[in-house]
């Protein structure tokens, strides 16, 4: 008896989310072509965000290389002329 309760209340539930998912509108051409350049702009965004972060870490990475190989180049100096 149990058995046939559950398997009722999930046919129910199961038919519920199956009208629930017709009454949802469809996408006119326009606006599938509306979503695409909205989404298509979004990915360009985030992808010039993303170049730009990449850009500034490359060029602090950079400079510190040139800080490291100065200051390497002071001390190589300094144990030269001791």
């Amino acid at each position: 008896m149990k058995r046939f309760a559950a398997l009722a209340l999930l046919a129910i539930l199961s038919l519920g989310s199956f009208a629930a998912a017709d009454k949802s509108p469809r996408m006119t051409p326009e606006q599938n072509a509306k979503q695409s350049r909205k989404d298509i702009k979004k990915q360009q965004k985030m992808l010039k965000k993303a170049n730009k972060k990449q850009a500034k870490a490359s060029k602090k990475f950079a400079k510190s290389e040139r800080k490291a190989n100065k200051k390497a180049n002071q001390n190589l100096r300094k144990h030269r002329n001791s």
